[in-house]
């Protein structure tokens, strides 16, 4: 198995789209955390998908796409947390982070998606390792993680685009604070 993970780039719409089309993805565009609410309820599907083009197209890359043996297998959103506005609402997110919600050198990992066919191989969390790259490189101080733990949560959660907790502990993440019982909220700090 060779695995390949990549930015998102506007050359690479097609593939992100293939890559967003497990679970909420088709419908979410990976939006969920960068739109208010109300915005979020009031944008159709249409624009969610400009958004992300448009993201994607941008100067920094919202996230990755990995391939296995050539075929677009999953992604992960990672940028800075300031710029994920639905995070700076969530009260349990905000309640819990030890970090300054205005601190533009903390990132967050916020969303996967490991298309189907490829779950069981270990892709999330090379995926986390490429994000946690791509912060560093990109200057973050902080990488926050808002996982589910599958050891409390319920089989069918559709949390699960959050990551899950032993993936991110295996990543060498600290739990901060336990908003929820199925919820923790992690951090990786990588430097001083």
């Amino acid at each position: 198995m060779t695995v390949e993970i990549l930015p998102a780039t506007g050359d690479r719409f097609d593939d992100a789209e293939k890559a967003l089309d497990s679970g909420d993805g088709p419908e979410c565009q990976c939006q969920w955390w960068l739109l208010p609410n109300a915005e979020w309820q009031s944008t159709p599907h249409k624009e969610r998908e400009q958004l992300l083009s448009t993201e994607l197209g941008g100067e920094r890359s919202p996230g990755l796409i990995a391939y296995v043996d050539g075929d677009v297998a999953g992604w992960v959103r990672v940028g800075p947390r300031i710029d994920q506005t639905r995070i700076l609402r969530t009260r349990e997110i905000v309640g819990a982070t030890a970090e300054p919600l205005d601190a533009v050198d903390v990132w967050s990992v916020s969303c996967f998606v490991v298309r189907k066919e490829h779950r069981g191989q270990g892709l999330m969390a090379r995926l986390l390792d490429a994000a946690v790259s791509v912060a560093r490189e990109g200057g973050a101080r902080v990488v926050e993680g808002y996982p589910l733990d599958p050891a409390v949560a319920k089989k069918s959660s559709k949390q699960l685009f959050r990551g899950i907790l032993p993936v991110f502990e295996s990543a060498g993440f600290d739990i901060v604070a336990r908003p929820k019982p199925d919820r923790a909220l992690v951090s990786l700090t990588l430097r001083d």
